[in-house]
């Protein structure tokens, strides 16, 4: 079973996927553990497409899906080898270095 989406995964993940119509449930009825898992693998067509998704969050949706990779909750490690540099490229660029660093050390990505 996945987690229960707050709003703010909500609101994520429908300015990153906004063809599913405000749906957070994957084509077999179940509820997404993730916000990024299902963009990297389901939803984007290539990296080039996951990442001009991701340009559309601001810092604060940045810091936000960063500290919930902290806590567990989001998984970036699983994401397409392209996305996860596009993720760490625009925490770094939106955020900070240093958090993407911080990230980078805590789930073992050097």
């Amino acid at each position: 079973m996945g987690r229960e989406f707050s709003d703010m995964d909500k609101k994520i993940f429908n300015k990153l996927a906004p063809e599913n119509g405000g749906t957070h449930m994957s084509e077999m009825g179940h509820p997404y553990p993730f916000i990024l898992r299902p963009i990297s693998h389901k939803i984007a067509e290539d990296a080039d497409d996951f990442r001009e998704r991701l340009e559309r969050l601001d810092s604060e949706e940045l810091e936000y899906l960063a500290m919930l990779a902290m806590e567990g909750k989001e998984d970036i490690r699983s994401l397409e080898d392209e996305d996860v540099d596009s993720f760490f490229d625009l925490l770094t660029e939106k955020v900070s270095e240093e958090r993407a660093k911080e990230l980078r050390i805590h789930l073992g990505i050097l």
